[in-house]
């Protein structure tokens, strides 16, 4: 079975695929020459999810899913949230927004925060979303550099070390997107037995 990823970022698409089983092939927009960016106009990581992969399905009406992923800090209020990838800006630069969060958390003493990622999964006339969260804590100062987003400054409950301090295999157990991509494997593997 072929199945869509709908993102143009290469990361999500190499930290998912080693997540796939054997007859899924996981491809991503890339692949089909898609080059434009899907909006993400929606106020919640759920309605942006389900914005891209219905304009895949549309264009395409291929098995595809689409995510959205916030970083949200509980003294910032939730914040970056839905904006996490445009935080600091639409030019969605990782350094800035980094350094925007930083700036914003200087002198805080509560740093407790939760990386959640939602799911639309759209296949037929079946629209699916799955979810997956992990909390910790926003560190002082950037460590690690593995991974990508805030990776470097966040830093998982019972755990010594950021996200970008860890080998992808160690991440790929833990993370909120794996969690939610587990949830969206076993489902795919019920259906395609």
């Amino acid at each position: 079975m072929k199945i869509l990823f709908a993102t143009q970022n290469p990361n999500k698409v190499k930290e998912i695929q080693g997540m796939m089983p054997k007859n899924i092939l996981l491809i991503g927009l890339a692949e089909l020459n898609v080059v434009e960016d899907i909006p993400e106009t929606a106020k919640t990581l759920e309605g942006n999810a389900a914005l891209k992969a219905k304009y895949i399905w549309k264009k395409f009406q291929i098995p595809c899913f689409a995510d959205d992923t916030g970083l949200e800090v509980e003294t910032l209020h939730g914040e970056p949230g839905v904006r996490s990838a445009r935080y600091a800006g639409e030019q969605k630069d990782q350094k800035k927004n980094m350094a925007l969060l930083l700036h914003k958390l200087k002198g805080k003493t509560n740093r407790k925060a939760q990386f959640r990622t939602s799911i639309c999964y759209i296949h037929q006339n079946q629209t699916i979303f799955f979810e997956g969260k992990v909390e910790g804590l926003i560190l002082h100062e950037k460590r690690g550099t593995q991974g990508f987003g805030y990776d470097p400054i966040f830093m998982p409950n019972g755990f010594k070390k950021s996200f970008a301090e860890m080998r992808l295999e160690e991440k790929n157990t833990i993370s909120h997107r794996a969690l939610a991509f587990k949830k969206l494997i076993a489902h795919l593997q019920v259906s395609l037995s």
